[in-house]
């Protein structure tokens, strides 16, 4: 789990990652390539899957952003 702060502009262009992630808008505005999420409204993107992230608001961006772990009970 991590936050972000973003500033205006600010676009996290074609990420992959190895896992599933969930991300949250708590502050501003984002877009991705086909979403317009609102705050509080949980995004998920599935391992793998191509994705951009951009602040289209006039000031600040925050986001929570967390990964799926697999955990070993060994």
């Amino acid at each position: 789990f991590g936050v972000f702060r973003d500033p205006t502009g600010q676009v996290w262009a074609d990420f992959v990652h190895k896992t599933d992630e969930l991300v949250m808008l708590a502050e501003g505005e984002i877009e991705g390539r086909s979403l317009f999420p609102k705050i509080g409204e949980e995004q998920f993107i599935s391992a793998k899957a191509l994705h951009t992230v951009r602040n289209t608001g006039s000031t600040y961006n925050v986001w929570y952003y967390g990964y799926k772990t697999i955990q070993n009970f060994d």
